[in-house]
């Protein structure tokens, strides 16, 4: 490489880690050096503030800044620095949405979810930033800087728990929040080179907005830059609130010695062909796999054809059905101000609303084919994304409509089907990275309530061939 093309890199490449208190911590390293009192909560959070503010600029993942926050001491990841994403309510902030209809009035109170994040001990200094509503899988807007990549400041960190994903690999904190809704935990971590754990539905507090619907999609978690901090993480919301309807998780601490079938699905079920990049992450997962000792087979996964139109359909409610209750977020609501996603969306639902019942039909009996495509088997192991991380404006609310739909369902063809269903997934980095350097992410599914199987595998990997950070390229 030249000189001139390492300079360049170093201009798109942004991290701080840093001798500072939290040095090359992940979540679990720094809270046990804060409970040895290596180093204190207060100070860990103002090095953590110093770390955002040197990146915000190049980043522009944050949303709030919360200028006093409370130190948390207690708990597994007690006095941990992180954030909160903006969709979630943190009492005295405000709640945007990531949209700009609407002036976002300060939270009453916190979140069922925020009260579950706080009892493992972090200490939040803020809010990041998403993608209007949530519905983009990259974090970017009509009239506002959008949130870039660490990795490439080129491209996008991923959607919709963009601002969160890039906080985290940069350094300037070792978790954030996050929530997935169609793949907004798991396509920032791969965007990112993240871990990225979808729970069970069910397995995390309610979500306010999930529970009121027909289908609920959503849930949330965290994205981390290790697999222990993901794993102590569900340990620690686990003993503030466990669903009795599902299996505890425990704390998961390292691989299993119990070898899996593992089913490999290469293309998605929907007919989209993954890219060369993704499908070599994919296969040199698989040939790890197997090289560990695991039974790796290819898989098909007999989905309703209309399973594509049918969650398309799904989403446009979701916008539809915002623009008309939106005055419950601020009064001065105007739906004409959401973006060019959220209006398409909208929009193309109104042409198609008497389908509703029979899309509410089809995705619901999705988890019968689902689990019998995991006949025989512990696990499926797929791309999370069906390309590489796009450039900064390929998924821009501001292309036009048509074009930006068929961009979206060409990209995230794989991870709407376990929000569905249910089903538990996870992100981990790939060994592979593109030819820019940015990180491919593979996924393993798993049926309702293995989030211990998937994180036991997620383990193993990363035992066998650490994943790539920032700080090391």
């Amino acid at each position: 490489m030249t000189t001139s093309e390492e300079q360049s890199e170093a201009r798109t490449r942004v991290h701080v880690f840093r001798d500072d208190a939290l040095g090359d911590h992940d979540a679990v390293g720094l809270a046990r050096a804060i409970r040895r009192r290596e180093v204190g909560a207060a100070e860990a959070a103002r090095d953590a503030a110093v770390r955002v503010r040197a990146v915000e600029s190049r980043l522009n993942a944050v949303q709030t800044h919360l200028d006093v926050p409370a130190h948390g001491v207690d708990g597994a990841l007690g006095g941990v620095p992180t954030f909160v994403k903006d969709n979630t309510d943190y009492q005295g902030l405000p709640t945007g949405h990531g949209s700009a209809a609407f002036a976002p009035r300060a939270a009453r109170r916190h979140a069922p979810f925020t009260r579950q994040f706080l009892s493992t001990g972090v200490t939040v200094l803020g809010k990041t930033r998403l993608p209007e509503f949530g519905f983009s899988p990259t974090t970017e807007y009509e009239g506002a800087e959008p949130v870039r990549n660490p990795w490439h400041t080129d491209h996008s960190a991923g959607g919709s728990s963009g601002g969160s994903a890039a906080l985290v690999a940069a350094g300037a904190v070792p978790i954030a929040h996050a929530n997935d809704g169609g793949g907004s935990i798991r396509i920032p971590a791969a965007c990112c080179g993240l871990v990225g754990l979808k729970p069970t539905r069910g397995r995390m507090v309610a979500n306010a907005q999930g529970r009121q619907l027909p289908i609920d999609l959503v849930v949330d978690g965290v994205v981390s830059r290790s697999v222990r901090d993901s794993a102590a993480f569900l340990a620690a919301a686990e003993q503030h609130w466990r669903n009795p309807r599902l299996p505890p998780v425990g704390l998961v601490e390292g691989p299993s010695g119990r070898r899996l079938r593992i089913g490999l699905l290469v293309d998605s079920p929907n007919g989209v062909r993954s890219d060369d990049d993704t499908r070599a992450a994919v296969t040199e997962t698989a040939q790890r796999l197997e090289r560990l000792g695991h039974t790796v087979e290819p898989v098909e996964l007999s989905i309703d054809p209309h399973f594509t139109d049918d969650f398309l359909t799904y989403w446009g409610m979701l916008s539809f059905l915002i623009g008309v209750t939106g005055r419950t977020l601020g009064t001065d609501f105007d739906r004409r101000r959401m973006d060019g996603l959220s209006r398409g969306l909208r929009e193309s639902y109104v042409r198609d609303w008497r389908t509703t019942p029979g899309v509410l039909r089809r995705l619901k009996r999705t988890r019968e084919a689902y689990a019998a495509g995991f006949r025989g088997l512990d696990v499926l192991l797929s791309p999370v994304l069906a390309h590489t991380t796009p450039r900064i404006g390929h998924l821009s609310p501001t292309v036009p409509y048509a074009t930006l739909i068929e961009r979206l369902l060409d990209y995230v063809a794989f991870t709407p089907v376990d929000n569905v269903v249910g089903t538990p997934s996870i992100s981990v980095p790939s060994a592979s990275a593109t030819p820019d350097g940015l990180p491919v992410g593979v996924m393993f599914s798993a049926r309702p309530g293995a989030e211990r199987t998937l994180l036991e595998l997620a383990f193993e990997l990363e035992a066998d061939r650490p994943f790539r950070r920032l700080r090391d390229v």
